[in-house]
């Protein structure tokens, strides 16, 4: 690029990123040779809050910073009053909720692009997949999970995704709460054993050997500890909206590194999340700051292996959930990681450098750099030159137009960019009001125990009570929670005499609560296609 070519782009630059309302600063535009650039601090390159709820794409090679790309953006937006999710894979992003390290280097590259520089540190919720690693434990029931996240988790192919919906549906029918896996294993041994064989035979188009295969995958997944990450008390998404006192965004932190032979496990949990969040949330439209912006790292783990129902309703949910008032980002090596339906969606991206080191990742880059508005950037070249914590970005402006494309030196983030200290960390965990909520499991009566009662007559057992207080929850009509374990058992049609004994019992009280629930779940599984009223 001449000079005289660089100068207008430069304007060009300039007047395209700038706005009047709030934003993310994200660094400041490089110009010259890619062997020793030049900042420019007044061609400033901001993403505007309120275009982050059309979603987004983080993408670089191993080492060049794009987790510090999450970070920076994770405490700008708690500064500004929005929540946000990380999911940390690596174990490495705590240490938002440390001030940073000063030094000379960190202060000479925040002038370069003028910033001034400062320790941050925000309010930060450690939450761990299964209690697995620091953080407040966070699960999921099975029955809200639904079947076609299972089955991508479990590896299953179309046949026999199929099998597992018809499973969980007979589940539905018989009220049977499936809260964790053993629930799930005793259903399928059920419809397996010689008592199920003639209910088997009533599931249209579920043979005996496909459930068997179910069950085995089910059991080899337990077997590889899974049953830490399904149960109750099962975490309300509710509370990753939270805002601290000072009016700061709450950034919820979930540890992954724990549990990464477990990949497909945190992918479709993550998934779950959106589609709760997607079930919760009212609709707002256009916003002038999101409600909670999503951060989803390792994104080429959802698609792996995906059916193309999966896909189907992944895409519906990344496309509808804007209208909810959410950011998404997708994090990942390569933008071929992410199906193209989803990438389609993505209208800000910051792309850090890649490699081109094997004829499959020169395609890729090809593939990235023919994917940005046109600029005088040879981008192929470029996006293999680019150091460190440089990007090539383009966001949507304040007006929805994207913005010209940039080669951008990044600002320095103010939290520590390191894990937290050991000590930190669990006197986090100690002080968060959600530890009494989530920190014991609770294992209420559900469809385990209600098969063991019907195969040997005996009576149900009690509902054990609960081993925490239990939390505040929203309106009913607002919840989707796994339904109560008592709904098969109706209470005989009183005479008149009677009627206000039946309506005080305990069992007529059981049967409210769980049509209630069986109504949300119903709305929350159609989500993610698991309900055929619901589909799109």
């Amino acid at each position: 690029m001449d000079e005289a070519t660089q100068d207008a782009w430069t304007g060009t630059v300039r007047a395209g990123y700038a706005g009047t309302g709030p934003a993310i600063e994200l660094g400041a535009l490089l110009t010259g040779d890619p062997g020793s650039p030049t900042a420019v601090p007044d061609a400033a390159v901001r993403l505007p809050l309120s275009t982050l709820n059309r979603h987004g794409l983080v993408a670089g090679a191993t080492g060049t910073g794009k987790t510090k790309t999450l970070q920076l953006m994770a405490e700008q937006l708690s500064a500004q009053g929005v929540p946000v999710f990380l999911a940390d894979v690596k174990g490495d992003l705590s240490g938002i909720a440390v001030a940073g390290a000063d030094s000379p280097r960190v202060r000479e590259r925040a002038a370069t692009v003028g910033q001034e520089w400062a320790p941050f540190a925000a309010p930060v919720e450690l939450l761990a997949l299964g209690g697995r690693g620091t953080g407040v434990p966070v699960r999921a029931s099975v029955t809200s999970f639904g079947p076609l996240l299972l089955a991508k988790v479990l590896g299953l192919n179309d046949v026999q995704t199929s099998s597992l919906q018809l499973i969980f549906h007979w589940a539905d029918t018989r009220g049977l709460a499936l809260l964790d896996l053993p629930d799930l294993r005793a259903v399928v041994t059920h419809l397996t054993s010689d008592e199920g064989r003639a209910e088997l035979r009533e599931l249209g188009g579920l043979s005996r050997s496909t459930a068997g295969v179910v069950l085995r995958e089910l059991v080899a997944f337990s077997a590889g500890g899974a049953d830490a990450f399904f149960g109750e008390p099962e975490l309300d998404t509710h509370d990753l909206l939270r805002v601290a006192p000072d009016g700061r965004g709450v950034v919820s932190c979930l540890e992954l590194a724990g549990v990464v032979q477990q990949p497909r496990v945190f992918s479709a949990f993550l998934m779950w999340l959106l589609a709760d969040l997607f079930a919760d949330l009212p609709e707002v439209g256009d916003v002038e700051k999101p409600k909670l912006v999503f951060f989803f790292d390792e994104a080429h783990l959802l698609f792996a292996d995906a059916s193309d129902d999966f896909l189907e309703q992944v895409t519906q949910t990344v496309r509808l959930i804007r209208s909810k008032g959410v950011g998404v980002f997708f994090v990942t090596q390569v933008p071929a990681d992410v199906h193209p339906a989803v990438l389609a969606q993505l209208g800000n991206r910051v792309q850090h450098a890649l490699r081109a080191y094997t004829p499959g990742d020169a395609k890729a880059l090809r593939a990235a750099a023919s994917t940005f508005p046109r600029s005088p950037y040879d981008l192929e070249e470029l996006l293999t030159g680019l150091g460190t914590g440089e990007a090539v970005v383009t966001v949507l402006s304040e007006r929805g137009a994207p913005t010209p494309v940039a080669w951008t030196r990044l600002r320095a983030p103010g939290s520590l960019m390191a894990p937290a200290p050991a000590a930190t960390a669990d006197a986090l965990v100690t002080a968060s009001p959600l530890q009494a909520r989530y920190g014991t499991a609770v294992d209420r009566e559900s469809a385990r125990e209600l098969l063991a009662a019907e195969v040997t007559g005996a009576p149900t057992p009690a509902t054990p009570a609960p081993a925490t207080p239990a939390p505040e929850r929203p309106a009913p009509e607002t919840r989707r929670r796994a339904p109560d374990p008592e709904r098969h058992r109706r209470a005989p049609d009183p005479e008149p005499s009677v009627v206000e004994s039946v309506v005080r019992s305990s069992a007529f009280r059981s049967f409210l609560r769980s049509a209630a629930s069986a109504v949300g779940r119903e709305i929350v599984r159609g989500a993610m296609g698991t309900s055929t009223k619901r589909r799109r």
